[in-house]
């Protein structure tokens, strides 16, 4: 029988000693028995000193670079024994008694592999946040999206999602996986350096038959943006770039017509930003398009070392569901 004990739980840091002193107590304080690591991406900023000093408790692994959140994690839990792994932002605040409805979930279901809580907005905490909400699904061009959050419409939190549902994708910010699942996939897709590979990884999950669950009686509040800022063109990059591996490593059937009708609506997401006046966005998809082109034959030698499993998709394209058919919730 699985208890707290079983779990890790592993913050991964880059130059954030002050989101660890605002928001490390509060793991501390209700995650009694389980095992906390801050596992630190050569933090220029006096981060691993504060720790060890103020948070004797918490283990500290040091990776010797930056290697982002991907290779950060791969390289970190390396040194992590522990049977449940839960994978967490450092500007994530948890509440009282958060570990036990998943860890319940863990032990009742041994086929669920992955689980991701409740993740309330830290800023507006009656709101879901954005990179999450009430647990992640995907369209049939690799779209994301969330109950709770399609595009910028975000849901007020009025207990709808206190459930406990198979989805397609945990985020990053709260990720719990078994630590063998998390080895048998191998990691993390290190080329990501950042954004979408937790989505990667479930649809790696996914293919493999393992069951991811969203758990709404565990929550946890987010900042959001407090590394890479949302109007910031890296992320942008990244988001494109990344989406587009994943959709053609992952997806079952013809994958080239997917991603050419991804690409077109990509197109139209840069005008939109040329129309804004955002010629940094704009250029930053042409750069991610440009990537994917440069990383295919990587990306389609991914492709056929996995065998593909249909059902990913719930709708065909949510970008036509939110902006053509006015459809804002889930």
């Amino acid at each position: 029988m699985l208890d707290t004990k079983d779990i890790a739980v592993v913050i991964l840091n880059w130059n954030g000693k002050d989101l660890l002193k605002q928001f490390l107590p509060s793991i501390i304080e209700h995650s009694e028995n389980a095992t906390i690591y801050v596992a630190d991406n050569a933090s220029t900023d006096n981060s691993v000193s504060l720790v060890s000093e103020h948070f004797p408790t918490v283990k500290i692994i040091q990776n010797i670079d930056n290697g982002g959140y991907a290779k950060g994690y791969n390289d970190a839990l390396k040194n992590v024994q522990e049977p449940l792994l839960c994978l967490v932002n450092s500007d994530i605040e948890v509440t009282k008694d958060w570990l036990k409805p998943v860890l319940k979930e863990f032990d009742d279901h041994p086929s669920t592999a992955i689980i991701q809580p409740k993740i309330l907005d830290y800023k507006d905490k009656s709101k879901f946040e954005y990179a999450g909400a009430a647990g992640g699904f995907i369209d049939k061009y690799g779209y994301p999206y969330c109950r709770g959050r399609i595009f910028n419409t975000v849901e007020e939190d009025k207990g709808q999602y206190n459930d406990i549902i198979d989805i397609f994708w945990a985020s990053g910010a709260c990720f719990f996986i078994r630590n063998a699942v998390f080895n048998n996939l191998n990691g993390f897709d290190e080329s990501y350096f950042a954004h979408m590979e937790e989505i990667d990884l479930c649809w790696r999950a996914f293919n493999q038959n393992h069951q991811i669950k969203y758990v709404g009686h565990s929550t946890v509040y987010h900042v959001g943006g407090a590394t890479l800022k949302t109007n910031n063109p890296k992320k942008t990059y990244l988001n494109f770039r990344n989406s587009l591996f994943t959709l053609v490593k992952n997806a079952d059937g013809n994958v080239f017509g997917k991603a050419f009708v991804r690409m077109v609506l990509d197109g139209i997401a840069g005008l939109m930003f040329l129309a804004q006046l955002k010629p940094n966005h704009f250029l930053a998809i042409l750069k991610a398009h440009g990537a994917f082109y440069l990383n295919l034959n990587t990306v389609l030698s991914q492709r056929k070392k996995t065998s593909k499993r249909a059902g990913y998709y719930r709708i065909t394209s949510v970008v036509w569901s939110y902006f053509i058919k006015g459809k804002k919730t889930f």
